[in-house]
């Protein structure tokens, strides 16, 4: 029962973190805002439906051109990170105050669920940048379509 009840707590744990690190993640400061268009006159011509079209072809434009929505997307890769190395070092700390192959396993665990948890967190917060190369790729090939981005939301 206690062994069901520590994994519990450390599966709250490691969900509450990653729902953080999604909320983190959007945003106009985010990899994944979208261009917001004034209703200039291209854009009244057009209508929303179309002029949403346009941002998406040219979005997909920077995309085949090589470019990312972010600079560094690292949610994974710290997650990996942080998970191996809380999980080695809890795993050690049992091992040295011997609590045995068992206590050695469940800290081990317990460590990787909160350092995968606090690896994303970090990651998404500060990873996953917008590109300003992107975004300007973006920009430009509305601004040639003769809309007018007001911002990124």
């Amino acid at each position: 029962m206690r062994n069901h009840f520590l994994w519990s707590r450390h599966t709250a744990l490691l969900v509450a973190c990653l729902g953080l690190a999604s909320c983190a993640s959007t945003g106009p400061n985010s990899a994944a805002a979208k261009p917001v268009l004034y209703p200039n006159a291209a854009f009244n011509r057009v209508g929303e439906a179309q002029a949403q079209h346009e941002v998406a072809t040219c979005q997909s434009r920077a995309s085949a051109a090589g470019l990312r929505a972010e600079e560094n997307s690292q949610v994974a890769q710290r997650a990996g990170e942080g998970a191996a190395v809380a999980g080695v070092a809890s795993a050690v700390g049992a091992l040295v105050f011997g609590r045995g192959a068992e206590g050695m396993l469940r800290s081990g665990l317990g460590g990787a669920a909160i350092g995968g948890a606090a690896g994303a967190t970090q990651a998404a917060v500060r990873g996953g940048r917008p590109s300003s190369v992107y975004r300007s790729y973006v920009q430009r090939c509305l601004a040639e379509r003769g809309f007018d981005v007001i911002g990124w939301n």
